[in-house]
């Protein structure tokens, strides 16, 4: 049994899940000899690899020599938490209540592993204010890494990460490394990674319409890493490099994240979700998470909203809409199997509250009529529901 999909009738909101490709998939030569070669080809391979590093660098206004490659987001959250098990010192690893499960898991097997944990607690809204970050910075003094996200998957609370740094670096004991995940930010936000004077932050390629397998790791300085072979990536991240994948994320990047194309496209997705959460908010079973959420608020990422309906269980509502021709979802897609709502509860969410969101995310191709469909197909739904 095979399935087939088609595009016919089909209008996707699930771009904080994966975005719609459109990096070339025919036509485009990549050198397809390793870049470890000597050879020839190897070369070619190895000055495709360095170009699209020197690219994604200039794009995140970086130094070329602080960009690594990896497999995607999640390798690229890894690689500086276990570097904790290497550190000479040891410390206590904090992060967020509302990270990505990347973090927050792997967070559970330091625990396990011996390493002493913290987590940071989120307010009403899911932000990590300064207040709250003082308070768990005060409880845990032997702080040595922390990971606060710079937007969060589910709900596209944007934390104020300059302002969070400012609290990171103004203590008297020793350095503190900061790691910031920016999935869900690059080509969203503008970003100041040099200014916000952050250690390390992950990035995934497929967030950005480019292929899955690809992702990128900034670190300021090279840390330790616990797993060797080969020295590819000077070490950081050993294994035969994916120089097709890295040129399409460094064209990804250029498409969405300049500043110019930044700028153009944030504009118009604030006006489509403007419109959006303005009629979500009339309709009288429809409650936005976190309900202080405005519908023209800075705060939020304008690609992301998690929003509930009275008495529908977010799968429920989810397959209705999916029979109709909407793809949403309930949360990230890391964690679909599971139906615990994590950085919900970190919020203070009821849990009936919880099981009855579901997450809408839209991305640059989004258009203002498939608003109009979403918002018809969602009232579709309640009749009948």
């Amino acid at each position: 049994m095979s399935f087939k999909y088609s595009v016919e009738n089909r209008h996707y909101f699930d771009w904080a899940a994966t975005a719609a490709p459109e990096f070339p998939s025919s036509g485009v030569i990549v050198p397809f000899g390793n870049p470890s070669s000597p050879h020839y080809e190897g070369r070619a391979a190895r000055e495709a690899l360095e170009s699209a590093r020197a690219r994604c660098a200039a794009v995140l206004g970086v130094p070329v020599e602080t960009v690594y490659f990896t497999s995607g987001g999640t390798e690229s959250n890894c690689i500086p938490l276990y570097s904790c098990l290497a550190r000479q010192g040891g410390g206590r690893i904090l992060a967020s209540a509302a990270e990505h499960s990347s973090v927050s898991e792997n967070l559970q097997t330091l625990e396990r592993l011996g390493k002493p944990v913290g987590r940071i607690p989120l307010d009403s809204s899911g932000r990590v204010t300064e207040n709250l970050l003082l308070k768990t910075l005060d409880k845990y003094g032997d702080t040595r890494f922390a990971a606060i996200m710079a937007i969060n998957n589910e709900t596209g609370t944007i934390n104020n990460i300059a302002a969070l740094r400012d609290i990171l670096r103004g203590g008297k004991g020793p350095p503190l490394h900061f790691h910031c995940d920016m999935v869900q930010a690059a080509g969203k936000i503008p970003l100041n990674i040099t200014g916000w004077d952050i250690d390390s932050a992950s990035f995934s390629s497929h967030k950005l319409g480019g292929p899955r397998g690809i992702g990128l790791l900034y670190l300021r300085r090279p840390l330790e890493i616990l797993y060797s072979g080969g020295g590819q990536e000077k070490g950081i991240r050993p294994g035969t490099e994916n120089v097709a994948g890295a040129l399409a994320l460094a064209q990804c990047l250029e498409n969405h994240a300049l500043p110019e194309k930044l700028e153009l496209e944030l504009a118009d997705a604030r006006r489509r979700w403007k419109r959006l959460l303005s009629a979500l908010s009339k309709i009288d079973r429809c409650r936005l998470i976190p309900q202080e959420r405005e519908i023209d608020d800075e705060r939020f990422s304008p690609y992301v909203v998690q929003a509930g309906f009275k008495d529908i269980p977010g799968e429920v509502m989810t397959r209705a809409l999916d029979d109709l021709g909407f793809a949403v979802s309930t949360g990230s897609a890391c964690s679909s199997d599971s139906p615990e709502r994590p950085v919900l509860a970190a919020m203070g969410i009821e849990d009936n509250v919880s099981l009855e969101g579901i997450r809408i995310s839209q991305g640059w191709s989004t258009t203002d009529e498939e608003i109009e469909l979403l918002l018809e197909a969602i009232a579709e739904v309640l009749k009948f529901l």
